[in-house]
């Protein structure tokens, strides 16, 4: 199709005429008619038959714009807008004193510089979870993904994801037609035996967030990755991509599959929520093979990460007081969390969120919970959008990172929004929500 071959407007046999003329299943055939579809290469107009697509065939909206809520539509404005899932500016270092350290760096010699500065790799190596084969930084953790995804994934790939998922991993797969499967996780991150399940599918990548697993908080504990390896030991054609988004403010030490399987895992590491999204940085480590690729394609558009930027980040993570500032920032998210968690729990309110800046909250309709608490002038983020499948019951994410005070009377008000079904007694619901699959 993308040849010419098949021009726009070209009617396409039938499932079944194709799964006869090939010898094959009718459903194999059925999936790739659906990734085609996701593409954008097709058109199914019911009854009339599947056309071939014009080149301007419109996309569904994606999933990340429909995190933002129209609270300002009922009241002129939100006044409190929890639905963005960013850091509170406040706990943020400032990059005035790192700047005026580094003074006029002449940084950069020559386009064919190395993408890392020598000093900042040195001392990612040293943080690192797995002594990575190669290493490179790139302009923010979306930007890593999307790069990696550009070298490891191919339209009609099954690739596995954590369900719930974060919103623009699932765009950035089904933008580049991958066929998309969820794998049910726990308080202690993915499931071995719904991993085990979902690799039937014979994927060619595996995308996970090992900590503060956004929305939900889980974190995966080493027990976990292990038991993950040696699930993924059997697969070996499965690259596992690793999003730790949250970085230095997660409380969950850094764990990752890299450690059993180096030579397939590549593990990426956000800086936006700890040190500042402007910034815009994240380093890449993991085999040569898929950093080498990605820094390779990088010299034929941005070339390299701002290195005074680097530069200023490298300040930033040697600093002694800014270490110490970044520490106190991750305490104070986790009072934040336990504090909104419980007052939720003692409303009888299901709610996890162990680490990172958010909270995964159980609702009894989601269309429901948005209005009641818009009607508040209280903004939070659909759950729908981070869910692969349906989930047991409609969820709502809370950036509790930003809730600084007011706990009860912001546990009050979402406990309305909840909906009876959902409010009882009993232990905390965390430690045994209705999100997890």
């Amino acid at each position: 199709m993308t040849a010419g071959t098949l021009p726009p407007g070209t009617r396409l046999p039938t499932v079944r005429d194709v799964a006869r003329e090939l010898g094959i299943s009718p459903t194999t055939v059925s999936e790739a008619w659906r990734s085609l579809a996701r593409a954008g290469a097709i058109q199914t107009r019911g009854r009339s038959g599947t056309f071939v697509a014009g080149p301007s065939v419109p996309r569904q909206r994606l999933r990340y714009a429909q995190l933002g809520t129209r609270v300002s539509e009922l009241r002129g404005g939100p006044v409190h807008d929890y639905s963005t899932g960013i850091p509170d500016y406040d706990l943020l270092p400032s990059l005035t004193e790192a700047l005026k350290r580094i003074g006029d760096a002449r940084l950069t010699t020559s386009y064919l510089d190395g993408a890392v500065l020598p000093g900042l790799e040195e001392v990612l190596r040293e943080r690192w979870p797995f002594p990575p084969e190669r290493l490179t930084v790139v302009d923010g953790a979306m930007d890593a993904l999307d790069r990696i995804t550009g070298v490891v994934v191919r339209f009609g790939d099954h690739v596995l994801v954590e369900d719930p998922a974060f919103p623009p991993t699932l765009d950035l797969l089904e933008t580049v037609g991958a066929t998309v499967v969820g794998v049910g996780i726990d308080e202690h991150g993915l499931r071995p035996d719904a991993l085990n399940a979902a690799l039937a599918c014979e994927p060619v990548a595996l995308f996970l967030q090992p900590r503060a697993h956004n929305p939900t908080g889980a974190s995966m504990t080493a027990a976990r990755a292990d038991k993950l390896a040696r699930v993924l030991a059997r697969h070996p054609g499965v690259t596992v991509i690793e999003d730790d988004h949250a970085g230095a403010i997660a409380t969950a030490p850094p764990v990752s599959l890299g450690r059993r399987l180096p030579d397939r895992t590549v593990h990426v590491v956000s800086f936006s929520k700890s040190h500042g999204p402007d910034l815009r940085l994240a380093a890449i480590g993991g085999p040569a093979s898929v950093v080498t690729a990605v820094t390779d394609r990088r010299l034929l558009g941005p070339g390299w990460s701002s290195r005074l930027l680097q530069a200023v980040l490298l300040e930033l993570l040697t600093n002694p007081a800014t270490v110490l500032q970044v520490s106190q920032a991750r305490d104070e998210y986790a009072r934040r969390r336990t504090a909104l968690l419980d007052a939720l729990d003692a409303r009888g309110v299901t709610a996890t969120g162990a680490d990172g800046i958010n909270i995964w909250v159980a609702v009894a309709n989601q269309q429901v919970a948005l209005l009641t608490l818009a009607a508040h002038g209280i903004a939070v983020a659909p759950g729908a959008p981070f869910e692969v499948s349906h989930l047991d019951s409609d969820h709502v994410r809370i950036t509790a990172g930003l809730v600084r005070d007011g706990f009860d009377e912001l546990a009050e008000i979402l406990a309305e929004a909840a909906g009876g079904e959902l409010r009882g007694s009993g232990p905390r619901a965390a430690s045994h929500p209705r999100g997890w699959r």
